[in-house]
């Protein structure tokens, strides 16, 4: 087991610690006001089999009422019981640059105490925006690839029966304006604020375009003029300009999980001159009761339990390794590999050299 762990820990270094190659800029950034928009509405759900709202939810017998009336079905909603009828909360992401017409998966999540979905079709539920406005319109089959079943006795569940999904759930009826049109000045937002990358981003449009296409204010964003040659063709200079690749840099950091004793190191990661050794102390103490008792056919004495305890030190001895200065970080793995440390006890040297101030990086607990 140990060399097991030993071994992930090496491949997770192997893997951080190659040379970094170089990205689109279509991965390492975004335009501005090129985004998703999160979508929500009410909906109802129709047709369970017993595993509706109970009683207790007055919400659906409202909507159910003034459906109804909308409908030209008038009814009081005392005289109605509803047992094949949940309500639900309908959320949906609208992309940038959805026409009207397409179709959008809907997540629905029930919105009272049902105890399944399963089987249920969603009615027609309105979609809003942040903005109050109706962007679509979800209705559907619900697929939850899940079930719940139970008596008073005994239940059955597989996964989880109160969510499930529409596919192409939703129609778009609005669409979002689009950013890009009549625009002589673009913004590229890094996914990462860096300088480094930033400077190498400016580098290569500039290059590529000829002239001063670029520069940035900030590490998080640069911006661009529209060459003349592309006025007018916006789609065509941001496809040129995505398909650029950079090498991005990579700030230096050890990622650590005690919980799951999980370690991910960046390359850039240095280690100053120190001395490591680790010894670990094991103590087991065992309590063994036993009986003592007068012998047969004696007149005095009686029986008491006397306690025995067996204790048991084992200090394991280790060497004490030096590590040089400008170490690398697969330098450091090999070595404390080689002391036969386990990935817990790997998190602790690293926290160790964290705190002596040897580790020429950020250390992230999480």
């Amino acid at each position: 087991m140990k060399s097991i762990l030993s071994a992930t820990i090496i491949m997770l270094v192997i893997l951080t610690t190659t040379n970094a190659h170089a990205v689109r800029i279509k991965d390492l950034a975004s335009f501005e006001g090129v985004r998703d928009n999160q979508l929500m509405g009410y909906g109802l759900v129709v047709g369970l089999n017993g595993s509706g709202d109970s009683d207790q939810v007055l919400i659906q017998y409202q909507s159910v009422v003034n459906m109804l009336e909308r409908l030209g079905i008038t009814i009081p909603s005392t005289s109605i019981k509803l047992k094949n009828v949940a309500a639900v909360m309908v959320t949906a992401t609208l992309p940038p640059f959805a026409k009207q017409g397409n179709h959008l998966d809907v997540l629905v999540s029930s919105l009272g105490d049902a105890k399944s979905l399963a089987g249920g079709t969603l009615l027609m539920a309105p979609l809003k925006g942040a903005d109050n406005q109706v962007y679509a319109v979800a209705q559907g089959s619900i697929l939850t690839n899940s079930f719940a079943f139970g008596g008073q006795g005994a239940s059955a569940q597989k996964n989880h029966p109160t969510a499930g999904r529409v596919p192409n759930g939703a129609l778009i009826e609005r669409e979002l304006p689009n950013t890009l049109a009549g625009k002589s000045v673009l913004i590229l937002n890094l996914n990462v604020a860096d300088f480094t990358t930033a400077s190498r981003i400016v580098t290569a449009v500039n290059d590529k375009f000829k002239s001063s296409v670029a520069f940035s204010k900030d590490p998080g964003s640069v911006t661009l003029t529209i060459p003349e040659a592309y006025v007018n063709r916006a789609v065509d200079f941001v496809a040129a300009l995505e398909r650029l690749e950079v090498k991005p840099d990579v700030a230096a950091k050890v990622i650590l999980n005690e919980r799951t004793g999980t370690i991910v190191m960046g390359e850039g990661v240095r280690i100053s001159t120190v001395a490591i050794t680790h010894g670990n102390l094991s103590l087991v103490i065992k309590e063994t009761p036993q009986v003592s008792q007068p012998a047969p056919l004696s007149l005095t004495g009686e029986t008491k339990v006397v306690p025995r305890t067996d204790l048991k030190v084992e200090e394991e001895s280790r060497r004490l390794m030096v590590l040089q200065e400008g170490a690398t970080i697969g330098d450091v793995v090999r070595a404390l590999n080689q002391m036969g440390v386990t990935p817990r006890d790997l998190l602790s040297i690293l926290q160790a050299i964290k705190a002596a101030g040897a580790l020429q990086a950020d250390l992230s607990i999480i």
